[in-house]
């Protein structure tokens, strides 16, 4: 069993940073990749960025590229969300979810970002 928690949301004015991050626990934590997803109110969950764990290769969804950057540190099961730059459409609540396998998915708790204007 995997367990997934995050920290780091809250609130911040329109241009300015958060950092997210999400800390996994578990006997043997080698997930295939890492992700932060949001949901806005009325909204469908959208992914934002993922991460090969092994590789470390990423992707970074349109809305957000230039903007956000997904890191991962492997000794302490952690994945990082670094936002800059942040827009009042960014406010959602956004969850870490990690992959194991094609059909195995573990989801954070999730946690809310507000964006002022």
């Amino acid at each position: 069993q995997v367990q997934l928690v995050e920290s780091g949301g809250g609130l911040a004015q329109a241009g300015g940073s958060l950092r997210l991050s999400c800390a996994a626990s578990g006997r043997t934590f080698s997930p295939y990749s890492m992700g932060w997803f949001r949901q806005a109110p009325g909204k469908e969950r959208e992914l934002v960025a993922r991460i090969n764990w092994s590789t470390s290769s990423t992707y970074t969804a349109d809305s957000v590229k230039g903007r956000f950057t997904i890191s991962r540190d492997n000794a302490k099961n952690t994945v990082y969300l670094q936002m800059n730059s942040l827009k009042p459409e960014d406010t959602a609540v956004y969850y870490c979810a990690a992959t194991m396998t094609r059909t195995t998915m573990y989801w954070g708790q999730g946690t809310q970002v507000t964006v002022s204007s």
